[in-house]
């Protein structure tokens, strides 16, 4: 089994850092990724001294849907307008150690422009959704980025690593590209005793790219094999799909409900959109939620993976429905159990929210002392 290394520990190196976050939302996990991931670190850096404000665009959409309003590790402030932002914020924006702006921030470029103007400390953009990120600018879409706010940014955060990181710094001039990957809140997903309820889930917000893989993985599987138990939850599934009367459907679950609903499935489906499969090395974080919950995975093949979890030791690899079938009606139990005992293994020992606190602190400080290497 893969040795578990000590998470990192929670006293900062120096003196504790001033961090301002602009992100998409850190209040309400309604269809999107984000809060998850800003709530784990955000929590993290908080237990390794660092003060942190979260600010936060007040829409409608997130506001009708919030599963966190007040933070305990923040402080947290929702604004309506980039102006309202200015008048509020300039000061903590301006005296921070550093200032970090998500992907899908509205009107992303009109603050990337403001703050790195006015910021005194580092400034940083984190990209949750790094290839999708590139693609858009490639097309000229991207709404919350240009290609010359990335060489004004000081550093670069990418979900997504390997190669992709070497383009961002030799191609379109980032002054610093990292990886900073997604994780997991260990204290939230571990495994438990349940009654297993489904053969197969997955879980995740519908994308017209992720559709046809999902379709022959789960979809496809579920239909040949009327006997088995298949779940799909997630918003923004067209209505006028047709699910297997066997695939259990359901548009949403808050983050409190991740962990029973990992624990009741037998195997977890991991699928993967089609930029961040041409990038590789961009883990989601339902991936690690998995697999720190002891669930073996079932996952599409991309790039990377193999560096993230040992094919067949630590993850099961699916590229049709048969594979799929073979593993969930074949597998021996006890081989099952131990696929999903050494990824969690993995997971404790370098994907969870303290590892990447201990990681965007170490970049920062080096960053700010001039010793970041390209």
């Amino acid at each position: 089994m893969t040795a578990i290394a000590p998470a990192p520990s929670r006293s900062p190196a120096r003196a504790p850092l001033d961090i301002v976050i602009l992100g998409l939302s850190i209040t309400s996990s309604w269809g999107n990724g984000h809060a998850t991931t800003y709530r784990g670190l955000v929590r993290e850096l908080s237990a390794r001294g660092h003060r942190v404000l979260f600010l936060e665009r007040d829409v409608p959409w997130y506001a009708d849907n919030r599963d966190l309003p007040n933070p305990p590790y923040c402080d947290l402030a929702l604004y309506h307008s980039v102006g309202e932002l200015h008048r509020r914020f300039a000061a903590p924006i301006r005296d921070a150690d550093v200032v970090i702006v998500g992907s899908y921030v509205a009107d992303g470029i009109e603050i990337g422009k403001w703050i790195t103007r006015i910021a005194q400390g580092v400034t940083a953009f984190y990209d949750i959704d790094t290839p999708v990120t590139l693609a858009r600018l490639a097309a000229g879409e991207a709404e919350y980025l240009t290609l010359e706010l990335i060489r004004h940014y000081d550093l670069y955060l990418s979900f997504t690593g390997g190669p992709t990181l070497d383009r961002i710094e030799r191609v379109l001039g980032s002054p610093c590209a990292r990886a900073l990957y997604c994780s997991v809140d260990a204290d939230l997903y571990y495994p438990e005793s349940r009654a297993i309820k489904w053969d197969l889930a997955y879980m995740g917000t519908y994308s017209g790219d992720r559709q046809p893989t999902l379709e022959r993985l789960l979809v496809q599987s579920a239909r040949r094999w009327r006997s088995g138990r298949f779940a799909v939850v997630g918003p923004q599934y067209p209505e006028d799909l047709r699910w297997p009367r066997n695939v259990a459907r359901r548009a949403h679950l808050a983050p409190r409900e991740h962990r029973a609903f990992y624990n009741a499935q037998r195997f977890a489906l991991n699928v993967t959109r089609a930029d961040m499969v041409a990038a590789g090395y961009s883990p989601s974080v339902r991936l690690f939620e998995a697999a720190a919950c002891g669930t073996p995975i079932i996952s599409d093949e991309w790039p990377g993976l193999a560096e993230l979890f040992a094919p067949n030791e630590e993850i099961l690899i699916a590229r049709t429905a048969d594979d799929v079938l073979h593993v969930i009606r074949e597998l021996p139990e006890d081989e099952r159990i131990a696929i999903g005992r050494r990824a969690r293994a993995r997971v404790l020992a370098v994907h969870t929210a303290s590892h990447r606190a201990a990681e965007l602190e170490q970049y920062v400080r080096s960053v700010a002392a001039g010793t970041a290497v390209a």
